[in-house]
This record gives C-alpha cells, sequence and structure tokens, in this order.
C-alpha cells in the first residue's frame, strides 16, 4: 500500500512538469474548450498505456527494432504540431461562442504520446520499481498501471480545465489567445523533437 501512494505521489509530480504531451493538451483546450482537451487527454494517456504494454512485456527487442520506425512517428508528428502552431499564430482571431467543433484529437495525442522515446525511456526506468516493491503477480502490475495512467489522467485533465479556464479570460482576446495556442503547439513540438531516445 505504501508504495502505491509513493506511485501516486511521484505521478503527481511527474504530471504537474509540462511536455509535449501537456502542451497539446493545453492547446487544444485553449482553441476548442475543455471537452477537447479531455479528449486529447484521453488519446495522451492512451498512448503512455501502449508503452505501458510494451514495458511489461518486455519488449526491449521489439523497441530497438521499431526504433527507426518510432524516429519517422515522432518527426511526422513535430512536423505537424509546427503547422499548427503556424497556422494558429497566423488566423484572424475568432469567435469562440461561433466555434465549430473541434477535429478528431484523440489520434494525435495518442500518437504524440507513443512516439515521444523520452517518456518511454523514463517509464521503462520509472514503473519497474514499482512493480519489483509489490511483487511481479499480474494482478499487480495491472493495479500498478492503471494507477499510474488514473492519476496521470486527472491530472492531464486538470490541465486542461486550467487551459478551459483561461480560455473563458480570452474571449475577448482572441488575437492573444491564437498567440498563446500557437505558443502550445510550437511547445509541444520542440518538447518532441528534443526528446531523444
Amino acid at each position: 500500500m505504501s508504495s502505491l501512494l509513493a506511485l501516486v505521489a511521484a505521478t503527481l509530480v511527474l504530471v504537474s512538469i509540462p511536455g509535449p504531451n501537456v502542451a497539446l493538451i493545453i492547446a487544444n483546450s485553449l482553441r476548442f474548450g475543455l471537452r477537447t482537451g479531455v479528449v486529447t487527454a484521453l488519446g495522451t494517456t492512451a498512448g503512455v498505456a501502449m508503452q505501458l504494454a510494451v514495458i511489461v512485456l518486455g519488449m526491449a527487442a521489439v523497441i530497438e527494432f521499431a526504433a527507426d520506425l518510432l524516429g519517422l512517428i515522432k518527426w511526422a508528428g513535430v512536423a505537424y504540431l509546427a503547422v499548427l502552431g503556424i497556422r494558429t499564430w497566423r488566423e484572424p482571431a475568432s469567435d469562440l461562442t461561433r466555434m465549430k467543433p473541434a477535429p478528431a484529437v484523440f489520434w494525435p495525442g495518442f500518437m504524440l504520446a507513443v512516439a515521444n522515446p523520452k517518456t518511454l525511456l523514463f517509464n521503462a526506468a520509472f514503473i519497474p520499481q514499482f512493480i519489483a516493491s509489490e511483487g511481479s503477480s499480474v494482478a499487480d502490475v495491472v493495479i500498478i498501471g492503471a494507477v499510474f495512467l488514473s492519476v496521470l489522467l486527472l491530472g492531464d485533465v486538470v490541465w486542461a480545465s486550467f487551459a478551459h479556464s483561461a480560455r473563458r479570460l480570452l474571449v475577448r482576446y482572441g488575437r492573444l489567445r491564437n498567440r498563446l495556442t500557437a505558443t502550445c503547439f510550437t511547445a509541444a513540438a520542440i518538447g518532441l523533437a528534443l526528446a531523444r531516445r
């Protein structure tokens, strides 16, 4: 039980430090609202879950084999985020009350999380410490993974809520909102580009 509490505390610290995933969640929340931010958070959490599955299954050889593919996916993600940043920076101010529903954001969030080698390596070093302290039964591994992902998702939803609250303040300042959103997209692109295996 004490190791689960330590896992929750460590994960809360982790989620409080914004990285590319959080930057994308904030950007989508500022641009399209809370619901879109939450869907983006679900996508990034699913991507981290995929990374955890790879780690737990001990697929180090597969990771090495797929390193080039992950590199291509990563750079495609960098380009996608950079284009979104540039496009959003140039957009005229829009009326948020008449904003159309957001485009699909789950899969871009998923791909961003999966393609980030920094989180893969961090999780590969971080999660096994808690598995070893709890034991190695399948139930223990599932519980630890579920706790980690739940806290991660909760933290990301808090980031989305924070951005949505700021969005309300920025309704009258559309150009500033576009600049903040573009900065978050660009920060996510830079964070992903700088992530190394």
